[in-house]
């Protein structure tokens, strides 16, 4: 008997299980409802011995049973083992493409342009600067930058990554805090983004139970490449005060010397002797 549709893979109605190979060709019904041989004992047996469908009783004179001949059941199972040879490459590859991908995090801001006076996570936690808006379960200052940070053009500063508990939060958050200003500098806050696990990509169990990268795919809409992500303008806003305190800062401490300690203290001992 050849077999074209009869492929794939069946379930059965009743307890959802894949029906076996050598129950493939069993219809206990003349109606053509199929379910597997165990389901079909448990009506006969306990359920009143009536087919699910067409409410007709079961008769083992109306049984179609046909086996399957080795060879045929060699072949099912061969194209069975090639379907999901096939579907696992797929995963794979797909995986691999999200190796690029980055996810905007709904309850994750990214804010640059802090003054680096309160960039601390106990003033950035404190009721009085971002912990206002909602409970904090993490905080990430990166004073360097990172290739796969949020681009902000026009912002200097350090990046500033605030995990809300709440996605409300972390909206409140950014509608407060973007386009504040202080002594003519603006701070931005938008959602950060996120990227894929390295063990999620290759399909492996993450070895890291504090992990913070994603180990399942994200939304469509909330998923972009890093290209696209260089090129997302930012949101105009009207400047406005910081919702915090901004510590004063005298004039020696707004540009940071790039000179190591000794030659700032040789640069101010050549500066006084040249008063006299």
């Amino acid at each position: 008997m050849s077999i074209t549709s009869d492929d794939e893979d069946l379930e059965c109605p009743l307890c959802m299980e894949e029906i076996d190979v050598t129950d493939k060709y069993f219809k206990p019904c003349p109606c053509g409802y199929q379910i597997c041989r165990f389901c079909w004992n448990r009506i006969m047996q306990n359920h009143g011995g009536l087919c699910p469908a067409c409410r007709r009783p079961y008769s083992e004179d109306t049984v179609e049973f046909k086996p399957v001949s080795p060879e045929e059941m060699m072949r099912i199972k061969n194209a069975k083992k090639k379907k999901e040879r096939e579907k696992k490459e797929q995963e794979i590859t797909a995986r691999r493409q999200l190796a690029t991908m980055r996810v905007v995090q709904k309850n994750l801001v990214y804010v640059v342009g802090l003054p680096s006076k309160i960039c601390t996570e106990e003033t950035l936690r404190s009721v009085d600067y971002l912990g206002q808006y909602g409970k904090i379960t993490r905080v990430v200052i990166n004073r360097r930058g990172t290739t796969h940070a949020p681009a902000i053009p026009g912002v200097n500063g350090s990046g500033v990554y605030i995990t809300f508990q709440r996605k409300e939060d972390a909206a409140k958050a950014i509608e407060s805090i973007d386009g504040s200003s202080y002594d003519g500098k603006v701070i931005r806050a938008q959602f950060g983004t996120t990227k894929y696990c390295s063990y999620f990509l290759k399909s492996q169990t993450c070895q890291n139970p504090g992990c913070q990268y994603l180990h399942e795919p994200g939304e469509e809409a909330d998923t972009y490449t890093k290209d696209d992500l260089k090129t997302q303008g930012v949101k105009d806003r009207q400047t406005k005060p910081p919702p915090f305190p901004i510590p004063a800062s005298r004039r020696d401490d707004r540009e940071e010397s790039i000179l190591p300690p000794t030659a700032n203290w040789y640069v101010s001992c050549f500066e006084f002797v040249s008063l006299f």
